[in-house]
């Protein structure tokens, strides 16, 4: 394996989750009958540039196919998150009529719709038809394609440069990050300025959030390596921020090296020397996380034979990828997880990829009343518990598995 930025072989394990199916092929009724495709779920961190990545096993279409499951706008709180970021990039860098935002991997069209209410002209790149049809339906132009230099350059021709350029949670998607921020260094104007947030990777490894690993994630970033990929396709960082989603992300700003129209913010020092003091700068830190993950493995093991034991029923909500990549990883199957809910009917009806644990509404929730409800998308713990706090009107408990088993009323 080479590093897919700077090609090294100089490749170190960092964590080995067995093998998985892909965490977004949900299974239909249809299809139970029938094999899945699995694969190995490796990471490894490569010594030269500390990029974080997961060993390549198929092509990314296996991945992103037409029917994704994975809709933004389902999260309220999310949602929320996308109207603050348009209301302080417009007041930040006097966005108006005149300007063009571009968003990568828009998705259903969740934070390009606050874009539009403000009559600024946008355009959304979503490679996923039925994320791109369902941002359509919102009344956002979409170009279904996936984001690269080539892409870029037919994007300036027909008038899309953009003054803000907006890739939530997509960096981490792409298995070749270099074509993929080149993109950004041709579509920006001279003075334009591109977002990026994804989850830190020191929070990661500190809160062993290994179950964000799961094939759709070729890189895990930390800003020591993002701050040179960026160097050497085009970009400089001028200013970095936190927020608390997934985890702990951090949001970077970035513009054209060759214009450096905007100054370098000392928070980038900053959030630097942070990851360099907690040792992201040397291999050796990272041979931990593989003991931590297997304690997190072990220890959700026990609560559910001690369930069993009890007599306690268990269900989960959120077929979060993040979910299925530790129901795979601890091994468990349908019967150990009664059912999971979601929100999302695109996905009511169907089996989680591996465990085929069956997808169900929130009305099977209310019937069955389970005695113990694990919570799968833990970053957004707060707002299921106050979604389902009725499940304390039967004694139900909410539980998180990550960073540490914990039981919630």
């Amino acid at each position: 394996m080479k590093c897919r930025h700077c090609a090294s072989e100089a490749m170190h394990p960092f964590v080995d989750l067995g093998t998985a199916p892909p965490s977004n092929s949900y299974v239909k009724l249809t299809d139970l009958a029938k094999p899945e495709l699995w694969y190995p779920l490796i990471i490894r961190v490569c010594a030269e540039c500390k990029l974080v990545q997961t060993e390549d096993f198929a092509a990314r279409e296996t991945f992103f196919s037409d029917d994704y499951a994975y809709f933004s706008s389902f999260s309220s709180s999310w949602l929320a998150h996308a109207k603050t970021y348009v209301d302080s990039m417009v007041q930040r860098f006097g966005l108006d009529a005149h300007s063009h935002v571009v968003e990568i991997a828009a998705n259903d069209g969740y934070l390009l719709q606050y874009v539009k209410a403000k009559g600024i002209s946008c355009l959304g790149v979503e490679p996923t038809k039925s994320t791109a049809n369902a941002a359509r339906e919102k009344g956002i132009e979409i170009v279904e394609e996936f984001f690269g230099v080539v892409l870029a350059d037919k994007l300036v021709a027909d008038g899309h440069a953009a003054d803000l350029t907006a890739a939530n949670n997509v960096l981490a998607h792409v298995p070749d990050i270099n074509d993929f921020v080149a993109g950004f260094a041709r579509l920006l104007k001279p003075k334009g300025v591109a977002t990026f947030e994804f989850p830190h990777l020191l929070n990661m490894m500190a809160q062993s959030q290994f179950d964000t690993a799961y094939h759709e994630h070729y890189s895990y970033l930390s800003l020591l390596a993002v701050d040179r990929i960026f160097a050497a396709n085009g970009l400089t960082v001028f200013d970095v921020e936190t927020t608390p989603w997934h985890g702990g992300s951090l949001r970077v700003f970035a513009c054209r090296a060759d214009h450096a129209a905007h100054a370098r913010s000392p928070q980038v020092d900053t959030v630097l020397l942070q990851e360099r003091q907690a040792g992201l700068d040397d291999v050796a830190t990272y041979a931990g996380f593989q003991a931590q993950a297997n304690k997190v493995r072990d220890d959700f093991l026990e609560f559910l034979i001690d369930c069993n034991r009890q007599g306690l029923s268990v269900a989960g909500y959120g077929a979060a990828a993040k979910g299925n990549t530790l129901l795979n990883f601890a091994g468990i199957k349908a019967g150990q997880i009664a059912f999971v809910v979601v929100k999302n009917p695109a996905k009511q009806g169907m089996f989680l990829p591996g465990s085929r644990v069956p997808i169900v509404s929130e009305d099977v929730l209310k019937t069955r009343k389970p005695d113990r409800v694990v919570i799968f998308p833990w970053n957004l713990t707060e707002e299921i518990k106050q979604q389902l706090s009725y499940i304390s009107d039967w004694g139900g408990m909410f539980v998180t598995v990550v960073p540490s088993l914990t039981l919630h009323r």
